[in-house]
């Protein structure tokens, strides 16, 4: 079995687990959508379409705790995969019908794709931002340029490469009492 066949299997069997057990808590449809290559005139791969899921744990106070995963087409037009779990702080939070809400916090995962060690899995951690509302929103996070450059160690470098941005769409598909 090949290792996006493998990643295929254990993405497809962590949200079957935690759909059937998301009534505890919130679970999400992940949109992978674009993400932003700052300072390279190298012509990446900025339409990083894929799925997944995040679920978020009940919770009585302002901190949540999530676990994630997703495939997506990375920069270079091949598949990516990663796991993982994440801490956010919520800022804001309206009590109206809509239930906007502003949080930030980060995500520990790993992730594996075929330009750094033929899809050998390594640990990420990233600053994301979520914002929106009860039953949509917009998901924010970066790459720092150090991070691109010394940690992840591609196969695929630019030199000139600053932060790259990634913005994925959040589809509630339960909450609390649902």
């Amino acid at each position: 079995m090949t290792s996006t066949r493998k990643w295929t299997c254990v993405l497809a069997a962590m949200t079957s687990l935690f759909a059937g057990t998301a009534s505890a808590g919130q679970f999400d449809l992940i949109v992978n959508g674009l993400s932003y290559h700052a300072d390279t005139d190298h012509e990446w791969n900025e339409s990083n379409y894929g799925l997944g899921f995040e679920y978020q744990f009940d919770s009585d106070s302002s901190w949540i705790w999530s676990l994630n995963a997703n495939a997506f087409i990375d920069s270079v037009n091949n598949m990516s995969y990663m796991a993982g779990g994440g801490l956010r702080k919520r800022l804001i939070e309206s009590d109206g019908a809509s239930g906007f809400y502003f949080d930030a916090g980060l995500n520990a995962f790993m992730r594996s794709r075929k330009d750094v060690n033929d899809y050998l899995p390594f640990p990420g951690i990233l600053p994301p931002i979520s914002t929106g509302f009860r039953n949509l929103g917009i998901n924010l996070t970066y790459l720092p340029a150090f991070a691109s450059k010394e940690l992840v160690k591609s196969n695929v470098s630019n030199p000139d490469i600053g932060a790259v941005y990634f913005v994925q769409f959040r589809f509630r598909m339960n909450g609390p009492g649902d």
